[in-house]
């Protein structure tokens, strides 16, 4: 059993479907084919249920008529026949039935989670029609009925391993079965989801749960690339990535893959290849449980981040002094990205700043609190980076010309990260693609 993972670019057209189509027939190994939501479709939802939340309903309704004929003109270049394309209309028609019913309901954040789901309960089920007309057996794999979510909002693997397995077992006729990314349920069983990128972290799940020979990602660009390429204009493939090098490019700002992807499959030892739709015979990259080979693999960025600042001179000695600080952002859920301490200061990083004026406040009586905004964490990611000759004089060499507020290093022998302003991110990714790899 083998799991592959299509994103909204790979199915965003009907000759995309048409290619996904005979990716998936290639070989005879049973595959699981987990979908995302056609492109755009997502962004267009979410904007149905911000129109609706702010009591705009007829901004809404020009919303989901519009969504609306975008699908209905996919169908006619999707399926051919006649009897296909009633079935695609007919799925369309209900779908777009239910958009219509809820505008006329009081808007609630569960609500919001159901008009989400549209996406890829239509996606898969288009392609099922397709799939079909080309004469392909398959079973379709109700996601909701076994991706699932605990109280945490954490999936977890020992409840969706038997749900999904039971759902496999009642169609051992086939060897082909598609589903839903991004969508599950709750723990008051309701419709809800991963979250953003979530069809990854699916894959990645079902991969664990059915313990899949391998779990590739097709996306629109042929592996993870060494740095940024929409920032740096010569960029190259990385062939091999350990999952902890992986995990360290997905947080610290790789697109390409979501962060939440790698644990499943890194706790069942199931291979991740990072491939493309649009060059599908690209060698593409492999993550395992072996790096492959040391030294600097990667340069990733993360926006959108803020630096808190403490100063005190309470700190000397003072037991317990950090605990309390971390309490403070334990309490708002608000993770650290970065720390770095001396005697009189702690300075940490955080992505959010959906809290940030009470964790400010709480942080008040502590010492003199500074605040920087619009900062961007760059990462030097690799194996056994520490051992690395050369490596921190090639980094700290090429970064001469920058503002560099914080570096990280030593907490993890993959990564190096360094805290510059956002107007800095760009050309720190530039010097370092020739700096630490030799490419302008």
């Amino acid at each position: 059993m083998k799991v592959m993972k299509f994103g909204g670019t790979s199915v965003g057209k009907p000759e995309r479907m048409h290619q996904v189509a005979q990716l998936i027939t290639k070989d005879a190994e049973p595959t699981i084919v987990v979908l995302s939501a056609l492109s755009g479709t997502t962004n267009a939802l979410v904007g149905i249920g911000e129109s609706m939340a702010a009591g705009n309903r007829e901004e809404a309704k020009q919303k989901i008529d519009t969504l609306e004929a975008h699908y209905k003109q996919f169908i006619p270049q999707l399926v051919k026949t006649s009897a296909a394309q009633t079935k695609a209309q007919q799925i369309i028609g209900e779908h777009f039935e239910f958009l219509n019913i809820i505008l006329k309901i009081s808007f609630s954040e569960a609500l919001s989670k159901d008009i989400l789901a549209q996406g890829e309960l239509l996606s898969t089920k288009l392609f099922s029609v397709y799939l079909e007309e080309q004469g392909i057996p398959h079973s379709l794999l109700p996601a909701l009925e076994f991706m699932s979510i605990d109280i945490h909002e954490e999936p977890q693997l020992s409840a969706i391993r038997p749900k999904l397995m039971a759902l496999l077992d009642q169609h051992k006729d086939k060897k082909l079965f598609i589903t839903q990314g991004y969508i599950c349920r709750n723990a008051r069983g309701e419709v809800d989801n991963l979250k953003r990128g979530g069809s990854d972290y699916t894959a990645s799940l079902v991969a664990a749960a059915a313990n899949a020979s391998v779990c590739e990602i097709w996306t629109d660009i042929d592996g993870m690339h060494n740095n940024d390429p929409r920032v740096v204009k010569k960029t190259v493939a990385i062939e091999q990535l350990s999952f902890e090098e992986a995990a360290e490019l997905a947080y610290f700002g790789a697109k390409i893959l979501h962060p939440t992807c790698i644990w499943p499959a890194q706790q069942e030892k199931v291979p991740v290849k990072l491939l493309n739709t649009m060059q599908p015979d690209a060698a593409g990259t492999v993550i395992t449980q072996e790096a492959g080979s040391v030294g600097v693999k990667a340069v990733a960025a993360k926006d959108g981040i803020v630096a808190i600042n403490i100063k005190s001179s309470r700190m000397l000695l003072a037991y317990g002094f950090l605990r309390k600080i971390f309490e403070v952002f334990e309490k708002y859920r608000t993770p650290i990205d970065m720390i770095t301490t001396s005697e009189v200061a702690v300075s940490v990083t955080i992505d959010s700043g959906a809290h940030l004026k009470a964790i400010v406040k709480e942080l008040e009586p502590f010492g003199t609190i500074e605040v920087e905004t619009d900062q961007t964490i760059i990462s030097v990611v690799g194996n056994e980076i520490a051992q690395t000759p050369d490596v921190l004089s090639k980094l700290f060499d090429a970064l001469r010309p920058v503002t560099v507020s914080m570096v990280s290093y030593g907490g993890s022998k993959h990564n190096v990260s360094i805290l510059v302003p956002s107007s800095y991110k760009t050309q720190t990714l530039q010097l370092l693609n020739k700096g630490l790899f030799g490419l302008e």
